[in-house]
């Protein structure tokens, strides 16, 4: 059996956030400035299934106890290492249920990154999708688990590990492209999983990403939104059903390159989660990515839960030099979005099984 290399990229998501984990509705695409590689080697003979750590997102080698504080503090102390492991044993359990017979030869996993830490840009859940690809091909079973199916299994991995979220950032990097999702309770009772839309990239207009170089003062604050919602408090039911809407009313902006539209759209997105999640919660630094977009009339709101801001300039070039000025000038890093495009076989409304 030959080695296995897959690759799976950051995820904005572009509209409807958070609606994903409340029923809701999502536009969501993958960008190729930044990606997960994971490489997978078959043993030889007899020999053992290794997972091997990342020599700097796994570091276990310190220069001083200062340092490993300092490192810590800065990133946290989970690398790479766990979500293979999990993604290793959700895919196991997932072929035992379902009567996947797997040959016996084990394989060393290993994995690289440049997807920015802290960033909503979905950086463990791309490494996760890119060794699900790895394992499927390795073990010859990608036609027996379906491509609506593959989103859910990185979730159960990453809930093994205690991460809280939706579908969203999976289906995103598993179909890979510009994907309309709708996660409505009917779907998700009767099949599932969500309905799940490929779009055309191309009608996508020109969008740049701002990032901090180090998001550590993010909301510190827990979020009560969910068991709000789970209460059935009126505000929160009616603002996640229009940010669900707004992802449909995207789409049809995009699909009529009204762009003005989708910036306003944009706009009232990030409005409307910060109206129920609150600044607390939301984070200085990330309420200040978006004010410096704004402060130029460009239209901006999270890539995902914070970390990150996709900006929309609608006046063309010269509004994307002003912003690249108030992106510089608060200390924050811009560049220009590159979209990638889908790596599966499929036209629109036709995904591949």
């Amino acid at each position: 059996m030959t080695e296995q290399e897959h690759h799976a990229y950051a995820r904005v998501g572009l509209l409807g956030n958070p609606s994903d984990m409340y029923g809701g509705k999502t536009l969501s695409f993958t960008i190729s400035n930044f990606w997960a590689t994971v490489h997978l080697a078959p043993s030889d003979d007899g020999g053992p299934l290794v997972i091997r750590p990342h020599p700097r997102h796994d570091l276990v080698d310190f220069a001083s106890l200062p340092q490993l504080v300092t490192r810590l503090q800065n990133e946290g102390y989970n690398g790479g290492v766990r979500l293979l492991m999990a993604i290793c044993k959700v895919f196991y359990s997932h072929c035992i249920q379902h009567g996947i017979a797997l040959k016996e030869q084990n394989f060393t996993l290993s994995y690289d990154t440049n997807i920015p830490r802290q960033a909503g840009l979905s950086g463990s859940s791309a490494i996760i999708c890119a060794a699900l690809s790895c394992l499927l091909d390795f073990y010859n079973v990608r036609h027996l688990i379906k491509v609506e199916i593959r989103p859910n299994i990185i979730l159960d991995a990453e809930k093994e590990l205690g991460i809280v979220a939706g579908l969203q950032d999976r289906v995103a990097q598993v179909y890979g492209g510009l994907v309309y999702m709708d996660f409505g309770k009917e779907h998700m009772d009767t099949l599932g999983h969500g309905v799940y839309t490929p779009l055309d990239i191309n009608l996508l207009p020109p969008l740049h990403l701002i990032y901090a170089d180090n998001p550590s003062d993010s909301g510190k604050v827990h979020s009560t939104v969910r068991q709000r919602w789970l209460d059935g408090e009126e505000f929160i039911i009616s603002s996640m059903e229009e940010v669900a809407r707004l992802a449909l009313d995207g789409r049809k902006a995009l699909l009529d390159k009204n762009y003005r539209e989708l910036a306003r759209l944009m706009n009232r997105n990030f409005d409307l989660r910060r109206q129920m999640f609150g600044d607390d919660v939301i984070g200085t630094v990330n309420i200040k990515m978006v004010e410096a977009a704004r402060s130029v009339g460009a239209a901006a709101k999270f890539t995902g839960s914070g970390g990150a801001v996709v900006a929309l300039c609608p006046d063309g070039e010269a509004q994307v030099l002003l912003l690249e000025k108030a992106c510089r000038d608060a200390g924050f890093l811009v560049q220009r979005i590159q979209v990638a495009p889908s790596p599966l076989p499929f036209t629109e409304g036709n995904p591949p099984f």
